[in-house]
């Protein structure tokens, strides 16, 4: 009996001291977090009251700029959706083209014209006509000149729309 009560303070004294060394490592840690935090509780105090006007008017700087760029989103939207219409386009069947040769003569253009006319009506340039009728630039710029007066017009565009208006080209 004396051999077990023996064993048995061995181990309530081993527990105490265990215990006791948990307890004194708790306690240094909880003094050591409560120092840290009233450090920093002082240091954010310190740094509130130093600079209190410049962190209220840094607050009141960044309100405004979210309500201006709120403001400006509202602003700017949008007013009116697009809508996308699906419908089928009928394109009517190309007439047969019939040249109106009365039209032609009232111009009096010569057949050098006339083809020119006709090429600058299908999209190509001063150059590419040139090319295609093994011509220099100058005499189809001479051409496109004569064209303009006897049509009266100032410009291909408008050339082309009263070549189209009187049937002379397609």
């Amino acid at each position: 009996m004396k051999k077990e009560s023996y064993n048995l303070r061995k181990k309530v004294s081993c527990k105490m001291h265990l215990d006791s060394g948990a307890s004194h490592i708790i306690l240094y840690g909880l003094a050591t977090a409560s120092l840290i935090f009233g450090l920093k509780w002082l240091q954010w105090n310190f740094i509130i009251r130093e600079n209190a006007i410049d962190i209220y008017i840094g607050l009141i700087a960044l309100m405004f700029t979210l309500l201006g760029a709120w403001i400006a989103s509202q602003l700017i939207k949008p007013k009116a959706q697009a809508i996308l219409v699906d419908k089928q386009n009928m394109i009517p069947q190309a007439k047969e083209f019939k040249l109106n040769e009365a039209g032609l003569k009232r111009l009096n253009l010569t057949n050098r014209e006339y083809q020119i006319l006709k090429l600058i009506a299908q999209g190509h340039s001063n150059s590419e006509i040139a090319d295609e009728l093994f011509l220099s630039l100058s005499t189809i710029k001479t051409h496109v000149s004569n064209l303009y007066t006897k049509m009266n017009v100032k410009s291909r565009f408008r050339a082309i729309a009263v070549a189209k208006e009187i049937k002379i080209v397609e």
